[in-house]
Parts: C-alpha cells; sequence; structure tokens
C-alpha cells in the first residue's frame, strides 16, 4: 500500500475540526430523540398505527446502524472527509424528503433514507477523533464528546416539542425534519473549510464485504420484526416470532461467514479479533444496553405524558432537560477523570442511573397527574448525572486500546451495538406499551390504563439496564 503522509494540523485546528464533527454527530443523535414528542400527531395527521409510529423511531436507528460498518470502512480505506461531507449531504436531502411526507409510507421510508446518512457519517466523526487526540487529550475530547451526545439524546424532546409548538398540532412536527436543512446545508460548508484532509491515505481495493451486511441486516432486522408487529390487537398474527428463528440462523450464518473470511485474508465487515480485547469487547455490550434503555425509557416517558396525563408536546419534551443538563456536565467531569477511575467511574455511572429511574414507577402510580411531570423530571436528573459517566468514560476505555488505523471500523461497530440497541429496546419497549394500550377501544382508555402499560414497558427497559450493570461489573472484576 502507499501511504501520502499529510503534515498534523495544529492544535486549533484539530478543535475546530472536532467542533463541527461533533456539532454534526450530535444533529443526528438529536433526530433519533427530538421525533419521540411528534409521534402522536404524526399519528392524527398521516394515520398508521403502533407499527408505523415505531418504524418511525427503530427503522431511523436500525437503517443507522447497518450503515456504520461498511462507512467506518471506506472511510478508513478512502477520506473520512469525503465520506463525512457525503453523509451530511444525503442526511440534508432525506430530511427535506420527511418534512414534505404526504403519507405516513412515505415517512417512513424517509426516515430509513435518513438513518443511513446518518450511518455514513458518524463512523468518521469517530476516526477523526481517534486521529487527532491522543493521550489524555483523547479522554477529554471523547468525554466532551460523549457529553454533547448525552445532552442530545436527552434535550431531543424538548426541541421536538417547542417546533411542534410553534408549527402547530397538525403540521408542526413537519419542521422538527425542516430544522436540518439550514443547519445541514452551513454544516457542510464548515467541514469543507475545518476538516482537515486523512493524516494518511491508504490506497487499497475496496471490499465492503456484501455478503456479511446482508447477513447482518437479516440479524438484526429479523429480532426487531415481531416486536414492531406486536400491537396488542386480537388481529396480531402470531407467525411473526417465527422471525425469531430466521434470526437465530442469520446470527450464526454472519458470524462463520465473517470468521471465514478472516482466515483467508478478506476484508471481513467485523474484526473479530478487536473483540478478544476484554476493554473493547465489553465496552460494546455495555453501550449497547444502555443505548437500548434510555432513548427507550424517554420515548414511553413521552407517550405516557402525552397520551395519558393529556400533557402538550411542548411540556412532555420539557421533562428530559434536567437529565441533559446533568448528563453533559457529569460527562465532562467523566473525561477529566476517567483515566484515574477507570471502569470503575461506568459501574457507578449506572448504578446512578438504575436508582434514577426507579422512582418514576411510584409517582406514576401514587403520584397526583399534575405534579407527575415535575417528579418524573426530578428523578431523571439522578438518572443524568449516572448516564453522562457511562457515556463519557466508556467511549474512552472501550477504545483506549484500540489501534488508531483501527478507529473507524471499532468506533463503527461500537455505532452498531448503540444503534442495534436502539431499534430493538425501542422496538421491545414500545410493543410491551402499545400491546396495553390496545386491548380496549380508545374511547374507553384511562389513566390506569397508560400507567400499567407505561409501568410494563418500564420493567422491561430497567430489566435490561440490569443486564448492562451486571456486564459491568463482572468486567470491573476482570480489570486487573
Amino acid at each position: 500500500m502507499n501511504h501520502d503522509e499529510i503534515a498534523p494540523p495544529s492544535e486549533r485546528a484539530r478543535w475546530e475540526a472536532f467542533a463541527v464533527c461533533t456539532g454534526v454527530a450530535a444533529l443526528t443523535i438529536l433526530d433519533l430523540a427530538k421525533i419521540n414528542v411528534g409521534l402522536p400527531t404524526i399519528e392524527v395527521s398521516l394515520g398508521g398505527g403502533s407499527t408505523e409510529l415505531q418504524l418511525i423511531v427503530a427503522g431511523y436507528a436500525l437503517a443507522y446502524g447497518l450503515a456504520l460498518v461498511p462507512s467506518g470502512r471506506l472511510g478508513d480505506l478512502v477520506s473520512r472527509k469525503i465520506m463525512f461531507m457525503l453523509g451530511l449531504s444525503a442526511f440534508t436531502m432525506a430530511s427535506v424528503a420527511c418534512a414534505i411526507a404526504p403519507t405516513i409510507e412515505w415517512l417512513v421510508i424517509g426516515r430509513i433514507f435518513q438513518g443511513i446518512a446518518a450511518g455514513i457519517q458518524m463512523p468518521q466523526v469517530l476516526g477523526l477523533i481517534q486521529t487527532l487526540f491522543v493521550g489524555k487529550e483523547r479522554g477529554w475530547a471523547f468525554g466532551l464528546f460523549g457529553g454533547v451526545m448525552g445532552v442530545s439524546t436527552a434535550f431531543g424532546p424538548a426541541l421536538g416539542g417547542l417546533l411542534v409548538t410553534v408549527g402547530g398540532e397538525s403540521d408542526g412536527w413537519r419542521l422538527v425534519f425542516w430544522m436540518n436543512v439550514p443547519l445541514g446545508i452551513l454544516a457542510l460548508g464548515l467541514a469543507w473549510w475545518f476538516l482537515p484532509a486523512d493524516q494518511t491515505r491508504v490506497k487499497a481495493r475496496i471490499n465492503l464485504d456484501l455478503v456479511g451486511i446482508l447477513l447482518l441486516g437479516i440479524t438484526v432486522f429479523s429480532v426487531m420484526l415481531p416486536f414492531v408487529l406486536t400491537t396488542g390487537r386480537v388481529s396480531d398474527d402470531s407467525r411473526r416470532w417465527f422471525s425469531l428463528a430466521i434470526f437465530a440462523l442469520a446470527l450464526g450464518g454472519f458470524i462463520a461467514w465473517e470468521k471465514r473470511l478472516q482466515a483467508d485474508h478478506g476484508s471481513p465487515l467485523i474484526k473479530f479479533v478487536l473483540l478478544r480485547t476484554q476493554s473493547y469487547r465489553n465496552g460494546v455490550l455495555i453501550a449497547s444496553g444502555y443505548f437500548a434503555t434510555t432513548p427507550a425509557i424517554f420515548l414511553l416517558i413521552t407517550l405516557y405524558v402525552q397520551q395519558g396525563l393529556r400533557l402538550a408536546a411542548l411540556y412532555a419534551g420539557l421533562i428530559s432537560v434536567p437529565f441533559a443538563f446533568v448528563s453533559g456536565y457529569s460527562s465532562w467531569i467523566a473525561g477529566r477523570i476517567v483515566h484515574k477511575w477507570g471502569a470503575r467511574l461506568v459501574v457507578v455511572g449506572l448504578v446512578l442511573n438504575f436508582l434514577g429511574y426507579l422512582p418514576v414507577f411510584v409517582i406514576a402510580a401514587y403520584a397526583p397527574p399534575e405534579h407527575t411531570p415535575w417528579l418524573i423530571s426530578l428523578s431523571l436528573i439522578t438518572a443524568g448525572a449516572g448516564g453522562g459517566l457511562v457515556i463519557s468514560a466508556n467511549q474512552t476505555l472501550t477504545l483506549e486500546e484500540v489501534p488508531v488505523k483501527d478507529g473507524g471500523a471499532a468506533g463503527s461497530v461500537m455505532q452498531v451495538g448503540q444503534r442495534a440497541g436502539t431499534a430493538i429496546g425501542t422496538a421491545v419497549v414500545a410493543a410491551t406499551y402499545f400491546s396495553q394500550i390496545y386491548q380496549k377501544p380508545g374511547s374507553s382508555l384511562t389513566i390506569a390504563d397508560y400507567t400499567t402499560a407505561f409501568h410494563k414497558g418500564l420493567v422491561v427497559a430497567l430489566s435490561i439496564l440490569l443486564f448492562t450493570l451486571i456486564v459491568a461489573v463482572i468486567d470491573l472484576k476482570k480489570t486487573p
């Protein structure tokens, strides 16, 4: 292979590039979260049932996840800057398609393409941060990056609620997508100006492992499908659960194919050799579990307070604001102390996160409806403090022992875990909620019915979070 070395950028140039990358990454994460508060108005405006509403959220996350690894490979081999701008351009155009969607089917397809575009640009962000920073400075960069991602995840519903309110109950959700257009165009100019040319250009034959991409897509889609199709109605087809058999076969086929490709000195989609590194393997599991929980819980809270408590979209979105600010601050702190605390910081964060969600059970069951949103918001402060520690510390520790040359691919696999976790977690938790709601006619539903559905969904989400905590504790015990 031929390498054309390029002089490393100055400290100022590195942080300018970091700001552009992080801003665009935040835009894609915001799009995952801010649509939540628009779901009830989308249902009224375009029609559709629980399956379509779940696909608007989970379909975006799924497409996002599946695009990450091949895009990370292309960024490593060709140019992270070019791939970043390609993904950003596609994301902006897909946002226009979503904003003008005349039907629910059009919107679902638009969201899937939007997810693919987001998946093209995110691994370039992680690869660039890996390349631009080293040592403690990298920890600070990932800490700040994690803080911005945490704030974006939690602040998304509030921003979405504001846009829905400004645009009106019938079509306000369209502003959620229109917002991306001028920001995307601005970001394209900034990226062209501030993003550095790749430190090392690698001239090599590109092998995207199309078989691996297909098998991975079938694996994630088949495990998510039966939950997306679960509505609680009598008409639900029990044969949908046969999809889990396809999942088992596809997963086995994917692992076998990737190992064979590696043995034949090919270019596998996922380098399983990276998973031999304990910090990386467990970090991916922890990230997947955390992101299978947090977006799902935010979706649950949004649906519950809007449908059950009849809260307006703006106020429903504001519930997560304390979580956003606290998680951003704790993430920044974690980036500065992660090298001292190590994996213990992740365990502490998960414990705080879990304890912050537990009171929500009692609040939803016993608090007066007019006080419920306020009390949930207060409880989320503890959850946010823990969430910030988890995101920042785990991001740094997971990639710490990964060679820089594999930064894009390794970061992509981690993001696949996060987005697949989000897609599956959202589908499972939302299916639990909707299956309870749709057991009765809409006109006969009471607050108690919505509360029961909310509790059942919360049990599922916190079970996933508890499993994640167990993985983190095991990882801590094995850490020398």
